[in-house]
């Protein structure tokens, strides 16, 4: 740090671009640290929410910033807190985060309130259960190396893989679990490639399934986020098709590594598709108005 640091507070765009500084910051400081990516924050961003306009707090040196805590709203009652800091910077104590987390929680969330840490946290996880959070679940980060990536096959006879720039004004596969708006606010992000927007069609124009593929070029970390195939549609090796074809899109973009999250142990589509469970997390809930939530 050059610097002293400065506290800034942001809502709406102005907290979406100092989260992805801040989450390429930690990505850059740490390859494989943490729980998010700035392309996580991104995606989040494809809805309106109730959190848009919460004001969050962010600390600042002369280069970005060191640490923050993000929030978001999934449904009215359905919140989210992810205190951030970068991995060897002078930043402010966990402890001055986490408080400002608490704040933020009690202030303006309503029902349940969850986050996800890495099982080997060593700033937040002591914090996060004085202040009455309980575990809810384990899962995993996996990690593919574009080296390692299968060739990706041709979909199922009758199918076809399309991306959003063959039908830009089309209505967004998206759209029926996302809103309306969801096309116009990934156009918004920074980090959007409509290139690596993916569907999976028939022949005659049915909506098979769908995914997201993310290339942060700064970090050089690829990102997949969504994925899905219509139940109608499934067992018939789309997604595996689709996985492949944006991990391959991905790779050939420059991607040094790619990322999903999966479940704690087990086969699924993206470790057959060579993905390597690397680092177990491990997800907590707290009702926000638990009168044992007292922060740090």
């Amino acid at each position: 740090m050059n610097g002293p640091l400065q506290e800034q507070w942001a809502s709406g765009p102005e907290a979406l671009t100092l989260a992805t500084d801040l989450l390429r910051r930690a990505r850059l400081a740490d390859p494989y640290g943490g729980v998010w990516e700035a392309a996580d924050v991104q995606w989040w961003s494809r809805r309106p929410r109730a959190s848009d306009d919460v004001p969050r707090p962010f600390w600042l040196d002369d280069d970005g910033p060191v640490a923050g805590v993000l929030i978001t709203s999934w449904r009215d009652d359905r919140w989210q807190c992810d205190p951030i800091m970068v991995p060897g910077s002078a930043g402010p104590e966990p402890a001055v985060i986490w408080a400002h987390a608490v704040d933020l929680v009690q202030t303006y969330a309503r029902g349940t309130v969850e986050l996800t840490v890495r099982e080997d946290d060593e700033s937040f996880s002591e914090l996060i259960m004085d202040s009455g959070f309980t575990v809810q679940g384990r899962s995993m980060i996996d990690w593919l190396a574009p080296e390692d990536r299968a060739s990706p096959p041709a979909p199922a006879p009758g199918f076809k893989i399309i991306d959003r720039t063959t039908q830009p004004d089309a209505p967004h596969p998206m759209r029926g679990r996302n809103g309306p708006e969801v096309a116009e606010r990934l156009l918004a992000c920074p980090l959007y490639d409509p290139e690596l927007d993916l569907a999976v069609q028939t022949e005659d124009g049915r909506l098979a399934g769908y995914s997201l593929y993310w290339f942060d070029p700064v970090t050089r970390v690829g990102l997949v986020e969504p994925m899905r195939v219509e139940d109608e549609f499934q067992r018939r090796g789309l997604a595996t098709a689709m996985l492949l074809e944006g991990v391959d899109r991905l790779a050939r973009r420059g991607a040094e590594r790619i990322k999903v999250f999966g479940p704690e142990s087990g086969p699924t589509l993206y470790r057959t598709a060579g993905f390597r469970p690397a680092h177990a997390l491990i997800s907590y809930q707290v009702a926000a108005s638990n009168a044992g939530f007292v922060g740090a």
